[in-house]
């Protein structure tokens, strides 16, 4: 895997800080269970750029990226483009889990469960 891929590059930086500034609800909320290295020792990066994608959260020890999904991504058109990125960020070598944003709010000891079983040798 190219490195050239995964590193926020410097033409998103000003769409990375808009959307972190700008974290919907569901974000904010997981975010506090991410950021710190909270979940079982891992570093989490939010809106990282891989490629010409910004993903909402990435782990590059875990090559993993999670996103979370609101309205525009049940629309066919959304989920066209969802699929096209998962292909893409599967391509670079990086796992990519997708959660709807009531399930943070639903059950987020559950989410963050999946996304534990998901990491390598744990």
């Amino acid at each position: 895997m190219s490195n050239d891929f995964v590193n926020n590059k410097s033409a998103l930086k000003e769409l990375r800080q808009r959307l972190r500034n700008n974290a919907t609800p569901a974000e904010e909320a997981l975010w506090k269970f991410l950021k710190g290295k909270q979940l079982a020792g891992r570093k989490f990066r939010r809106q990282f750029s891989i490629g010409y994608y910004v993903v909402d959260f990435y782990c590059n020890e875990e090559k993993l990226a999670i996103e979370l999904d609101g309205e525009p991504h049940f629309t066919r058109e959304g989920q066209e483009r969802d699929k096209r990125r998962t292909q893409f960020l599967n391509d670079q070598g990086i796992k990519v889990i997708r959660f709807e944003n009531e399930d943070v709010f639903n059950g987020v000891d559950v989410v963050l469960e999946q996304i534990k079983s998901s990491f390598n040798n744990d």
